[in-house]
């Protein structure tokens, strides 16, 4: 990289990395505690357990999102000797960063059916399904706005795109990188 050169990562990937690692495993653990009586039965488990996934998606989604709508309309554009990071590296540096955060909440969340059945699991998907909304309206923003966010890598910590250590969002052309908005994998 040469001088004053940033690795940019994006917004909606860095969103979305933690959607499908939390959704699988989440319902795989919902389904291992609906085989589980638990003290409080099945059918109330099961029924809490809905509501807390409704609970914790809209939670997740909406977490931040004033932040987000800051550093996005304050975005600069990126500069020509910036690097912009494959999308699949980002979600890579995410999921490696936390995989024994996500083995140990699986393991929760299945052991957490003998006394609810199925909610730790339900919580785990609706955290999920939460991210996966949140990286959908970061797309939408980047559709509306015709340009796609981009976070330099070392102000991201712990995988927050708009945590403290995040001054400000930089922007490309809505063709640049691999991943379309929102954070999938552009189509060729």
């Amino acid at each position: 990289m040469g001088r004053g050169a940033q690795s940019l990562a994006r917004v909606a990937v860095i969103a979305r990395a933690g959607a499908a690692p939390l959704w699988w495993p989440g319902l795989l653990a919902a389904a291992i505690g609906a085989l589980v009586p638990g003290l409080t039965g099945r059918r109330i488990g099961l029924l809490s357990g809905a509501a807390l996934f409704l609970i914790t998606a809209a939670v997740v989604a909406l977490a931040r999102g004033r932040r987000y709508a800051e550093l996005a309309g304050g975005a600069t554009r990126a500069g020509r000797s910036d690097f912009l990071q494959d999308r699949a590296v980002t979600v890579r540096n995410w999921r490696r960063g936390r995989r024994w955060w996500l083995l140990g909440a699986f393991l929760a969340a299945v052991a957490s059916a003998f006394v609810l059945p199925g909610a730790g699991g339900m919580v785990l998907a609706g955290a999920g399904a939460g991210l996966w909304l949140k990286a959908v309206r970061i797309g939408r923003r980047e559709q509306r706005d015709d340009a796609l966010y981009w976070v330099r890598t070392d102000w991201v910590e712990r995988g927050r795109p708009a945590g403290k250590r995040v001054k400000g969002y930089r922007t490309t052309g809505p063709m640049a990188g691999d991943a379309a908005p929102g954070g999938a994998r552009r189509r060729r």
